[in-house]
């Protein structure tokens, strides 16, 4: 419609009427600049809340750490005090055994030390009873010490004594004996049961034996040994 058919608009035409309201052309400016402002604060305090976030994170994995490395420090003391106490108990341990074993040892060795030697000895008595044996059958003679220090052993105060000897040692040694005793009044009285070799002699009441048997007991005796002379095996 033209400026020149503008018409009057009557009142009953007119719905409603707004005032119009001049605002200050600046408004706008203010409004963004707020805008800016709120904004720039919301992303200053997600700045702070993250590096709390941050600051947090990092100090809990820290404080992990430390507690980790304290834990783990802790637990290998308890494992090395462990091991060491185990060692020391299992030392001690076979110390023990060793020393049992040590001490089995040397008791099984004085033992096998002492059937050894007493087992040479007794080879020592069989050797030395064999080699007696064949001295006195083959050397009569032999026994004439062993009357002489009989003799000697009587305090002869009647100048008389008896001496009984096997028969095969009487029928060798009965002059040589009268000969050497002749300042005494022997009685030489043959008898069976004395062993050749040996000789009962008797004086006032006193008897000295010196048959082979006591006299072979008397020195086997010396060595620890209860080895009989077996007169059952010595020829008669």
């Amino acid at each position: 419609m033209s400026r020149n058919q503008a018409r009057f608009i009557p009142g009953e035409e007119i719905g409603s009427v707004t005032d119009w309201d001049f605002v200050d052309v600046d408004t706008s400016k203010s409004k963004f600049a707020a805008k800016l402002a709120a904004q720039a604060l919301l992303e200053e305090q997600a700045k702070e809340a993250s590096v709390r976030q941050t600051s947090f994170s990092e100090g809990h994995a820290q404080g992990y750490a430390e507690g980790f490395a304290q834990g783990h420090a802790q637990a290998t003391l308890e494992g090395q005090r462990q091991l060491n106490e185990y060692i020391a108990n299992e030392s001690r341990s076979t110390a023990d055994s060793f020393a049992q074993i040590f001490i089995s040892a040397n008791a099984q060795l004085a033992e096998a030390e002492q059937v050894m030697a007493k087992g040479v000895l007794e080879l020592a008595c069989e050797l030395a009873r064999q080699v007696l044996r064949h001295e006195m059958s083959t050397n009569p003679n032999a026994l004439q010490p062993v009357v002489r220090e009989a003799l000697s052993v009587l305090a002869i105060d009647s100048k008389a004594a008896l001496v009984r000897l096997n028969p095969l040692d009487m029928e060798v040694l009965s002059e040589v004996l009268r000969q050497e005793f002749s300042n005494l009044s022997l009685t030489l009285l043959p008898d069976s049961s004395i062993s050749r070799g040996g000789c009962m002699v008797e004086s006032a009441g006193t008897v000295v034996d010196g048959t082979v048997e006591q006299r072979w007991r008397k020195t086997v005796a010396t060595l620890g040994l209860d080895a009989p002379w077996e007169p059952e095996d010595v020829p008669t």
